[in-house]
């Protein structure tokens, strides 16, 4: 008998569309048109978008006066977020029935570990068609399945078939799966670092694969570890039920220095946009906004604010980064990278108490 252990079996469940399908389920003259769930108003973000929608190149976090520009016809829909969470409870509910081993990622993605097969269905790609089904039939919409022996992969596989598709990835084909990719499908490899790989040469999986340990830590830093095992198919990450979120944010590295406070200002907004629309994909709450910036030096620094109360919304979140920012310029040298984080999360009794609004 072999002491070898056995793949693990993930799949990783991405809803499709989540916002914009709830809203287009819930009213039937939105069924086929281009929708986005945010705000029209001229300093508005697209939090979400319809597969209509995309078509035009809208996208979630995109100021919602290019989505207009894009696509005329475009219908904004406000935000439910409430609504959006009940669903997101409600799907959950059918994973547990499969297995305990659940890791949400958002209110519209998870993780699932069947390696242990509770239902006698036979294999993984049979349990992520049968709750695919479920969804679809009992709570009516799509969603989209990532099969494979990791995490990492997974993820990647969700991706590959949407919307309401399935992909699965044995341990045989997970390293020329992942050698075929671009690297800025990959997980933590953004515009600034796709960018930079390519100017490396490095555009594909395979010539990620192609490098050395030493050549990536060189130029990437602590991340290069991560480079070199995802290139070669490898995540050793265990599915982590219940995992507290310590921290939701976003940050930006600019290709020049920012030195002009309204620049920087912009900048500002742009992140606040990005690292909102994750925290209403959450669907958690916090008290708490930490301004992360760098200097041309390479410097980073700090500056926390917390409230008494959980962060009302966007706007408040943005002029609290704002307000940090401002009592630090002028930068010397200007700034090469903004971030902007919500911590302070809320223990699961109190995020549903309701937010008190601004006066």
């Amino acid at each position: 008998m072999s002491d070898t252990p056995s793949p693990r079996k993930i799949i990783h469940i991405d809803m499709d569309a989540f916002y914009a399908s709830v809203e287009q389920r819930d009213n039937a003259e939105l069924r086929g048109r281009p929708v986005a769930v945010g705000s029209a108003e001229a300093r508005g973000v697209v939090a979400a978008a319809s597969y209509e929608a995309r078509a035009f190149g809208v996208r979630s976090a995109m100021p919602s006066i290019t989505a207009r520009r894009r696509c005329p016809e475009l219908v904004f829909v406000r935000p439910r977020f409430d609504v959006y969470r009940t669903i997101s409870h409600q799907i959950r509910a059918i994973f547990a029935d499969y297995t305990p081993l659940i890791e949400p990622l958002a209110l519209d993605e998870a993780y699932l570990d069947v390696t242990e097969d509770l239902r006698g269905l036979g294999s993984a790609r049979a349990i992520a068609q049968e709750i695919r089904a479920r969804i679809r039939a009992e709570i009516g919409l799509t969603a989209s399945a990532g099969v494979s022996y990791n995490k990492f992969i997974a993820k990647l596989a969700s991706d590959q078939n949407k919307p309401d598709g399935l992909c699965v990835i044995p341990p045989a084909k997970g390293p020329s799966f992942v050698a075929a990719l671009p690297v800025a499908r990959f997980h933590g490899v953004g515009p600034v670092t796709a960018r930079r790989m390519a100017a490396l040469g490095i555009e594909t999986g395979e010539d990620l694969r192609g490098q050395s340990l030493d050549f990536l830590r060189a130029h990437f830093g602590s991340h290069a570890d991560y480079l070199h095992s995802a290139a070669r198919g490898v995540d050793e990450r265990p599915v982590r039920p219940d995992r507290p979120t310590k921290s939701i944010g976003a940050e930006r590295t600019f290709d020049h220095n920012l030195a002009d406070p309204g620049e920087i200002a912009a900048a500002i907004d742009h992140v606040a946009e990005a690292a909102w629309e994750r925290v209403m994909r959450s669907g958690e709450r916090g008290r708490t906004v930490t301004l992360k910036f760098r200097r041309a030096d390479f410097r980073t620094f700090t500056r926390a604010r917390s409230l008494a109360d959980p962060v009302a919304g966007r706007a408040q979140f943005a002029a609290i980064g704002h307000s940090l920012m401002t009592r630090e310029l002028p930068v010397e040298g200007g700034v090469r990278l903004l971030g902007l984080t919500l911590s302070g999360i809320l223990d699961p009794e109190e995020r549903d108490q309701p937010v008190l609004p601004l006066d």
